[in-house]
């Protein structure tokens, strides 16, 4: 089983924007010491707690002060872009860091609506063209568009040896559809609360080989927060599940609140009931319990890999849950 990670850049709570940035370029070296496959940053727009806004810009700076683990977006928000232009930039960061880049492609908006309408300003936005966008863009990152094509005979410049890892992104069975039909790996994001039984089973099932992949690959992205004990690490937890519910609640947070702050929040009864349903969809708890319960997990829904989110305002315990992950699956 390979272990990989997902981070969002929080900007945790007496933290700065920097502080964010360098935590993750360091958790990037850490879980690269530790043996985790590959490290992909997300895409979100118009949120101050969230810094990644520039993925391709994040991933440069990663891979650049990195050496063998994997680099990618987790994802890019394809319909706010053109697909000419996302093969341009991940073209080039391949021929920067050959055989190391993944480009994750996602549809959803990655922020509030009227950051979108800012991104997709002048520009005729149509989510059902969404698969003919991913198309396009995979044609590109081969040089391989069709006869036919509207852009016959364009090319996606770098020319490079080898090209990115195209992965698509979903949280319901929406694109494990379309990643089925097109023949590429498929990315589930459990963290977000659904289990992904439905959407990890279509695309096993359904999976038509291409020249990118003979057979399915799938990973499932699982918010993890592991402790030395049970209680510490529940304790830890808590700063993920306030932040969440105001998210939940369209009243989204300016930071990763402390553990103190989360603890001292007055919640309502509504609210633990909230915490709760999220606290069954996570993996929380110490080594062996978090082990025991992915391999369950990945198991039933058949993945290859594992991307684990780990939300922890103290970078030294985010860390430290990695690397207690990493030891108990023996990477």
């Amino acid at each position: 089983m390979k272990l990989s990670v997902l981070d969002h850049s929080h900007v945790n709570e007496g933290r700065t924007v920097r502080d964010a940035l360098n935590e993750t370029v360091k958790l990037a070296q850490e879980t690269e010491k530790m043996g985790y496959h590959r490290f992909w940053v997300s895409e979100h727009h118009g949120s101050q707690a969230l810094a990644s806004s520039s993925p391709e810009v994040l991933i440069a700076h990663i891979a650049a002060h990195t050496e063998s683990i994997r680099v990618g977006s987790g994802g890019i928000m394809l319909p706010h872009y053109s697909s000419y232009k996302v093969a341009e930039n991940f073209k080039l960061l391949e021929a920067l860091h050959p055989g190391r880049i993944d480009v994750g492609l996602g549809r959803a908006p990655g922020g509030f609506p009227i950051a979108s309408r800012a991104l997709q300003e002048h520009k005729r936005v149509d989510i059902d063209l969404y698969p003919q966008q991913v198309m396009d863009l995979r044609d590109y990152l081969r040089d391989e568009s069709p006869a036919d094509h509207r852009f016959s005979g364009l090319r996606a410049f770098p020319e490079t040896e080898t090209e990115p890892e195209l992965w698509l992104l979903g949280s319901s069975d929406g694109s494990a559809k379309i990643a089925a039909e097109l023949g590429t790996a498929y990315a589930f994001a459990q963290f977000f609360g659904a289990a992904g039984d439905e959407a990890l089973q279509h695309y096993h099932s359904y999976f038509r080989p291409s020249q990118t992949l003979s057979k399915p690959h799938s990973l499932a992205a699982v918010m993890v927060i592991c402790g030395e004990t049970e209680e510490e690490a529940r304790q830890l937890a808590k700063s993920n599940e306030l932040f969440f519910l105001k998210l939940l609640s369209g009243q989204e947070i300016g930071f990763l609140p402390s553990v103190e702050t989360a603890a001292s929040y007055p919640y309502s009864s509504m609210e633990l009931q909230m915490i709760d349903q999220m606290r069954s969809r996570r993996f929380i708890g110490t080594p062996g319990q978090v082990k025991e319960g992915l391999k369950r997990y990945a198991e039933r829904v058949h993945l290859d890999e594992l991307m684990i989110v780990s939300h922890i305002h103290d970078f030294e315990k985010r860390v430290l849950s990695y690397r207690y992950v990493a030891e108990a699956f023996g990477i």
